[in-house]
């Protein structure tokens, strides 16, 4: 999708069409998400910081982010998607893969497929995307940012290796900067250059995704469509908080409200955990700890109960820039002690069930702990790992 945050709050403000338009995390959010394409004409870019977008473009609309609708939006178009074929992978919120090899002889040539797909989304959506195709993942994915927005490009299978050799490694999908450097010292920097080397040196260091890298720098990506949602390794939520915070009472309500977001989604998707990861971001690096319980749980209580053991035994005062809260290694099929009546736990239970109908039909954090309510406006965001269907669309 072309700026897709920004489109869609374009569409849904028509006084902000044709007009730059940043997306920021809430009101009060000072870093940029997203912006439309007449922000990014002057020369504003994601990640830019609010205050220097605005010297750059006087004229800048702040929108805060609305992850529920971009995450209806999304929705929409994954299930449009699946008329035309369903070999799709949601690769995130706002990227698929389908693979159309067997349902070519019924809609048409490569291009007619794309343009296809152009009109599905835009009927589900009222939006723009840009359609890359070719003969395997990584190339397509390549392919889709050459003509933005509102692109349609097609690589052949036959013509992937020439037009990728003149690229540097870190512009294909999965290659980042440290993956580029061990690279490098092979004299590998463009993709042309991966076929000079063996393909057992980038697979001793990387294993599989080591074979997978040589073989898309050639565009022969094996990687086939994942249509399967696996189950989380972790379910959690971080804060960045203001640079130096040593305040203690404001350290905890950050943590407790990591907390409570955690608990509320385990228990929205049925998940309990007896190990979480509870981490404070200083100047000198995370301070932080795995904690094991002894039973598991969906508890907001139990857990910053945790977190605030961990706080008074660790931290010495230091600044603080970020809190994170996860739960590891989360568990459905968790069935406590039968034979033991744990009346508090299940008091605890009820009380849960009770504050997340509330919560659900008239808003997050509407019944809450005295903490953080009413006194902590932090915007939720779309799970990096969200899918339109089962536990993963989370935000």
């Amino acid at each position: 999708m072309n700026c897709f945050f920004a489109q869609i709050e374009q569409q849904d403000n028509p006084f902000w069409r044709n007009r730059p338009v940043a997306v920021t995390n809430g009101i009060q959010g000072s870093t940029i998400i997203t912006s439309s394409y007449e922000a990014r004409s002057y020369g504003i870019k994601t990640g830019m910081r609010l205050k220097e977008a605005r010297m750059l473009c006087p004229e800048l609309i702040q929108a805060a982010s609305r992850p529920y609708r971009y995450a209806e939006i999304s929705t929409n178009i994954m299930a449009s998607l699946e008329v035309i074929t369903p070999d799709l992978e949601v690769y995130s919120v706002d990227e698929a893969f389908l693979d159309v090899t067997h349902c070519q002889s019924l809609l048409g040539s490569p291009i007619e497929i794309g343009k296809l797909v152009k009109q599905v989304i835009s009927e589900a959506s009222g939006l723009t995307c840009s359609v890359g195709i070719s003969g395997d993942k990584t190339t397509a994915k390549y392919a889709a940012k050459l003509n933005k927005p509102d692109g349609l490009t097609l690589i052949a299978p036959w013509d992937a290796e020439a037009r990728l050799a003149p690229l540097h490694v870190t512009e294909l999908s999965g290659i980042n900067k440290g993956t580029a450097k061990f690279l490098a010292q092979y004299g590998v920097i463009f993709c042309g250059d991966m076929k000079k080397i063996p393909i057992s040196i980038p697979a001793k260091r990387f294993g599989n995704l080591g074979r997978r890298i040589w073989l898309m720098a050639q565009g022969k990506d094996p990687d086939v469509i994942h249509t399967d949602v696996k189950p989380p390794k972790t379910i959690g939520h971080g804060k960045v908080m203001p640079p130096q915070t040593k305040d203690l009472a404001t350290i905890l309500t950050y943590l407790q409200h990591m907390s409570e977001k955690v608990a509320a989604r385990l228990r929205k998707h049925n998940y309990k955990a007896s190990q979480f990861f509870i981490g404070l971001k200083t100047e000198q690096g995370w301070l932080h700890t795995k904690t094991k319980l002894k039973d598991a749980t969906d508890d907001g209580q139990t857990l910053f109960k945790q977190c605030r053991q961990f706080t008074m035994q660790h931290w010495q005062g230091q600044g603080v820039w970020q809190v994170q809260v996860t739960a590891l290694n989360p568990d459905s099929g968790y069935q406590g002690d039968l034979f033991i009546d744990n009346k508090e736990s299940q008091h605890r239970d009820k009380l849960n069930i009770a504050i997340d109908q509330i919560n659900q039909r008239y808003g997050e954090f509407t019944v809450a702990p005295s903490r953080i309510l009413n006194k902590s406006k932090m915007p939720n965001v779309i799970a990096p790992s969200w899918k339109p269907t089962g536990h993963r669309k989370t935000i």
